[in-house]
């Protein structure tokens, strides 16, 4: 889910944030009495080690992956994976396809004899398109220009024929209901209006268009077709219905409900300096009626898809405590730590990334990070998906945070 905006002039003279956003086997036989060495069963469907591939859009492609926690003074405390955070060619030096933003933190990569594949994209629609900007975005469909440039479904299948896919991860829905456009205008009206007369963005007709039951009902159906283009893409290369396992997670809350704020909606220090400029009013509605309707939708088109045995990973309070602004973390330097590193860091910064500008020239962010899931949480969700992948017997559930500090690297999570 991306996006971007322009904020009020001046702006950047007074604030370091101001403009955002969002661009979201081997078998043996016996001859003559000669051990003979068969051929080996070459992967595919149900032959070889088993995968788990993630498709949808920036929340599950691993934007925003590079860095665990926030700083206004530098990069480096929170820079968890560096310069290649996001490079997934065969020679690890660019993009396959550029801004998709597929970290190497994505949920994913599960491990414990299990391989992962992200073919998910930053921005990503449920049909493939290409951004304002020129980057091409492959929805869960099927386009193929010839010359390179595929829907993931299209992507999926290729990859299933030649791999043993056991459980296909769907996050997609958001960019459908303009999920960047509907931040971005929730940011402009906090920097654009006072405390004593604040303009709310959850009547502007830009967002609450987005909302009619006539919308809704036709993301739906989106959402729909994109999973069903799953399944085909899957029987396509070759897997019954039965022999794999879909799983479509919904989409965790990023900011908390106006009393969980750690800075206060007077002034401009809950954009300056926490990058989270939402009127209180407006958070309140984005985690209780927008959140809860792009989830609902999601839900709802699982139901209506006709997709067998799939399962849901249910994650909207999967960050909740380590929200962006929340009480309960702050910045490297509000907490006195100089690296994500150090023991509590996970516990003590925020898992979900600051709303940043253009002010981002020059530096290593994008703008396209903003308010993602960062390293720590990817990390967290990777956890959520290891669990719901059962050990091969895929189950879903309720994924949320189980306690502090980090095992085998990743934070304590519970699946229930």
């Amino acid at each position: 889910m991306t996006s971007h905006y322009e904020s009020r002039p001046g702006f950047f003279r007074r604030h370091r944030l101001g403009e955002a956003l969002l661009a979201l086997t081997l078998g043996a036989s016996t001859l003559g009495g000669l051990a003979l060495a068969a051929p080996a069963a070459a992967d595919g469907p149900g032959s070889g080690t088993p995968w788990v591939v993630t498709v949808g859009d920036s929340y599950i492609s691993g934007e925003a992956g590079r860095w665990a926690g926030s700083s206004n003074n530098s990069e480096t405390p929170a820079d968890a994976l560096g310069s290649t955070a996001y490079f997934d060619n065969a020679s690890n030096t660019a993009e396959q396809i550029p801004r998709c933003h597929r970290s190497k933190a994505d949920e994913a990569y599960i491990g414990g004899g299990v391989n992962g594949m992200d073919l998910a994209c930053s921005g990503a629609r449920t049909t493939t398109f290409t951004d304002s900007d020129g980057y091409f975005k492959p929805g869960l469909d099927f386009a193929d220009n010839g010359a390179g440039q595929q829907g993931q479904a299209r992507m999926l299948q290729t990859f299933a024929t030649g791999h043993n896919v056991k459980m296909v991860v769907v996050g997609i829905g958001g960019n459908d209901f303009n999920f960047g456009s509907i931040v971005q205008q929730c940011v402009q009206d906090f920097l654009a209006s006072p405390s004593w007369a604040p303009d709310y963005c959850d009547d502007d007709s830009s967002v609450t268009s987005n909302f009619t039951s006539a919308n809704v009902s036709a993301i739906q159906s989106r959402i729909v077709t994109g999973l069903q283009n799953v399944r085909t893409g899957m029987r396509n290369a070759g897997y019954a219905d039965g022999s794999w396992t879909m799983l479509v997670q919904t989409y965790p809350s990023p900011i908390p409900p106006s009393s969980a704020f750690r800075y206060s909606q007077t002034g401009y220090t809950r954009q300056s300096t926490g990058g989270c400029g939402f009127w209180n009013k407006d958070a309140d509605w984005a985690n209780t009626s927008a959140l809860a309707t792009i989830n609902a939708t999601v839900r709802n088109a699982v139901a209506a898809s006709g997709v067998t045995g799939v399962r849901t990973l249910e994650l909207a309070s999967a960050l909740n405590g380590r929200r962006l602004c929340e009480n309960t973390v702050g910045l490297y330097e509000e907490k006195g730590l100089s690296s994500w590193t150090q023991p509590g860091a996970v516990d003590q910064t925020e898992w979900v990334n600051q709303i940043r500008t253009v002010s981002t020239a020059g530096s290593d962010y994008y703008i396209q990070e903003s308010l993602h899931p960062n390293y720590w949480a990817q990390m967290a969700l990777r956890s959520c998906v290891r669990q719901a992948y059962n050990a091969g017997m895929p189950r879903g559930g309720t994924c949320s945070i189980a306690g502090t500090g980090l095992v085998a690297g990743e934070p304590r999570m519970t699946l229930q």
